[in-house]
């Protein structure tokens, strides 16, 4: 298993952002992240199911998108940010309320890119009963909501520090070349 050596630990008193579309495998890959690096893991969707009450979803129907955003925005600046850990964030974070200059001010962000179809892949089944913007619509409807959400918000990830091709690559792989890329910053 690939690993952070002491110098690039030490590089890393800052948090690790990743960014990218719902299903582009940011909390799958922070989570091993953070086990290779011993810094701790933070899901941002977590946090804000946590300290809402509700899930995302539910949160959406209640409150609509504007307040889910501005509610994002309060808990991705309430975390702590003078340490290393690993953050996943939101698919839509980047792109609202200034979010990615906040996050590039004051961390590396890491935007794990693929195409429109292999996300589409990653969300079928129950995957899409548990995302807000994706319910009620068929693989069709999923796969242009997708290619147009993603090309509204790829000039945000494209903002990000470093940029990684997840597509055609295992968990494994892409750990090791993101731990490599980290390493020669």
């Amino acid at each position: 298993m690939p690993y952070l050596d002491n110098t690039s630990k030490q590089d890393l008193n800052h948090p690790i952002f990743l960014i990218g579309f719902m299903g582009a495998g940011k909390t799958t890959i922070g989570k091993k992240l953070s086990k290779t690096s011993n810094l701790p893991f933070i899901d941002l969707d977590q946090i804000i199911v946590e300290q809402s009450g509700i899930n995302i979803s539910d949160y959406f129907s209640l409150h609509g998108e504007d307040s889910f955003r501005e509610f994002e925005t309060n808990i991705l600046k309430s975390i702590s940010h003078n340490q290393g850990k690993i953050i996943s964030t939101g698919g839509g974070t980047p792109c609202f309320n200034n979010n990615l200059q906040w996050m590039n001010d004051r961390g590396t962000t890491i935007y794990l890119q693929l195409p429109p179809r292999a996300l589409l892949k990653r969300l079928s089944g129950k995957e899409i009963k548990s995302r807000p913007l994706l319910q009620g619509k068929n693989e069709d409807e999923i796969l242009e909501f997708i290619t147009k959400k993603l090309e509204e918000r790829e000039k945000f990830y494209k903002g990000a520090k470093l940029i990684i091709d997840a597509h055609n690559i295992n968990p494994a792989q892409l750990l090791e070349l993101i731990i490599t890329k980290l390493q020669s910053k």
